[in-house]
C-alpha cells in the first residue's frame, strides 16, 4: 500500500482560488447580511447549539462570498441534495457516502479521536454497519457462506499500559469478493459480519474472508460528483472492526492489507500507516491454525488493538 505514494502528496499546478476584487458597497452588502443572520441566534438557549450555527454561518457564507456562487450553481447544489434525500433509505445513507468522499466523515474521527500513547488509531465507520450482528465463538466464521478466500485473524486487546482486556466486545464487518456488503443484497441477509468476545488474556481469533477492494455505491449523486471531478469510487480493501470495554475508549477502526492497489488513493480518505497489516497467504494445503480443512489458499493477519481509557 505505501507503494501507492505518500498521502501528502500535492498534485503538480494545483493553485488555490483567484479573488476576484469586489465593489467596497457590495462588500458591505454582503458583510451585513452575515451580521444579521448570526445575531438572529442571540436569543438561542443552547450555547452549544449557538456556537454551530452561527460558525455554520459564517463558513457557509464566507464559502459563498468567496466563490462568487451562482445562482444556477447554487440551484444545482440543492437539486443535488434533494436527490440524495431521495435515494436514502434504511440500508442506503447517501448522506454518509457524501461526508465519507469529502473526507469530512474522516476529519470528525481525527476530532473525536486524540491521539492517546499508542493507542490504535480510528477511521471511518461507513455506512454498512448494522446492530444486529449475529455472535460467533472465538475461531467461529463471521463469513456465513460469504464468498471469498478464508482469512485467520487473531490478536489481542489490552488497554495504553499493556493490560488485557477480557470481554470486550469486537464487531466485524466486511464486504465479500464480489464487492457487496450482505445487507445490499438482502436488508435481512447476515453475512460476513458478527461479534465475538475477547478471552481471558484478551485475546481473540476468528475466520473472515481476506478483503478485496471494491466501488463505493457510484449509481446515485455521490457517484455522479466523483466522476464529474474525474475521482475513482474504490476503496482500499479492508476489514471494519468496533471495539468497545468499560476500560477503554470505543474504537471505530479497519485493517488495510499491505500492498493493496488502492492503497492510499481510498475513495474515503481512510487509510492511515499504522493500520496497514500484512495478510499473509498461505498455499493450497497448508495446515491452518485450528484443524481447519480449506480447499485452496487462505490467508492470515494479526491485529493487536490497544484501547485508549475512557474519555480521553
Amino acid at each position: 500500500m505505501s507503494s501507492q505514494g505518500n498521502p501528502g502528496s500535492a498534485q503538480a499546478g494545483t493553485q488555490g482560488p483567484v479573488r476576484r476584487e469586489i465593489d467596497p458597497a457590495q462588500e458591505a452588502v454582503e458583510a451585513k447580511l452575515v451580521e444579521n443572520v448570526v445575531a438572529s441566534f442571540a436569543d438561542c438557549s443552547d450555547p452549544r447549539l449557538r456556537e454551530l450555527m452561527i460558525a455554520l454561518v459564517k463558513h457557509l457564507h464566507a464559502f459563498i462570498r468567496d466563490v462568487r456562487l451562482t445562482e444556477q450553481e447554487w440551484r444545482a447544489a440543492i437539486g443535488f441534495l434533494t436527490r440524495a434525500g431521495h435515494i436514502t433509505d434504511d440500508v442506503r445513507q447517501e448522506f454518509i457516502l457524501l461526508s465519507d468522499t469529502l473526507g469530512a466523515s474522516m476529519q470528525t474521527i481525527n476530532v473525536n479521536n486524540a491521539a492517546y500513547k499508542d493507542a490504535t488509531e480510528a477511521t471511518v465507520f461507513g455506512p454498512f454497519f448494522v446492530e444486529d450482528s449475529p455472535r460467533v465463538e472465538l475461531g467461529g466464521d463471521v463469513a456465513f457462506g460469504a464468498p471469498g478466500e478464508p482469512c485467520w485473524v487473531e490478536g489481542t486487546v489490552t488497554d495504553t499500559d499493556g493490560n488485557p482486556l477480557e470481554g470486550a466486545r469486537i464487531d466485524v464487518w466486511e464486504a465479500d469478493e464480489t464487492g457487496l456488503y450482505d445487507v445490499q443484497y438482502d436488508g435481512a441477509k447476515r453475512s460476513a459480519r458478527g461479534h465475538l468476545f475477547s478471552a481471558e488474556g484478551g485475546g481473540y481469533r476468528f475466520w473472515a474472508l481476506t478483503p478485496t477492494p471494491y466501488p463505493i455505491p457510484d449509481d446515485g449523486p455521490v457517484g455522479q460528483m466523483l466522476a464529474a471531478v474525474g475521482r475513482s469510487p474504490l476503496r482500499a480493501s479492508h476489514l471494519h472492526f468496533m471495539v468497545s470495554h468499560e476500560n477503554g475508549r470505543t474504537l471505530v477502526t479497519h485493517i488495510f492489507p499491505e500492498g493493496d492497489p488502492i492503497g492510499w488513493n481510498d475513495s474515503v480518505f481512510g487509510v492511515k500507516e499504522s493500520l496497514i497489516k500484512k495478510f499473509e497467504r498461505q498455499p493450497a494445503g497448508t495446515p491452518t491454525p485450528d484443524g481447519r480443512v480449506i480447499d485452496g489458499t487462505w490467508s492470515k493477519v494479526r491485529f493487536d488493538i490497544v484501547l485508549a481509557p475512557p474519555g480521553a
